[in-house]
């Protein structure tokens, strides 16, 4: 049986790549199912898009192959949205605007935690965080 595998992703398209029909070329040439959860995408810009990314491992790494040949930067949505421990004053802001409910509070402790594994990389906690702690890897 062929191992399937599902992965948030982030795109970053550059200025020469934000038109091109990747997405479709995805889907097509490599059977690979998307799912777009976030994007920013801007005539001859540096642009990004949020995705979840499902098919055989064999077809998801060729799939992120031909991006990366596209000269397309590829991160996992994990290690793209980060927290900043240190400026996080668990305020809680943050924890009503999450729809995935990676950012919550520990009611013991009244302090904020993040699940990396369950963010979906939306970053509507960036511009709520009074503290500037929630970040992408990028900033």
């Amino acid at each position: 049986m062929t191992k399937q595998v599902s992965k948030r992703i982030v795109l970053y398209f550059t200025k020469e790549t934000w038109d091109k029909p990747i997405v479709c070329r995805l889907a097509k040439d490599f059977d690979l199912v998307f799912n777009i959860l976030k994007a920013q995408v801007l005539p001859r810009q540096e642009s990004y898009m949020v995705m979840e990314l499902s098919g055989t491992q064999t077809n998801y790494r060729k799939g992120i192959r031909y991006l990366k040949e596209w000269g397309i930067k590829v991160r996992d949505v994990e290690k793209d949205i980060r927290r900043q421990d240190e400026l996080c004053y668990h305020c809680g802001a943050c924890i009503s605007i999450c729809p995935t409910q990676a950012l919550a509070m520990n009611r013991e402790t009244m302090e904020i935690y993040f699940d990396q594994k369950r963010c979906s990389g939306c970053g509507l906690c960036m511009p709520i965080c009074p503290s500037r702690a929630m970040q992408t890897a990028l900033a």
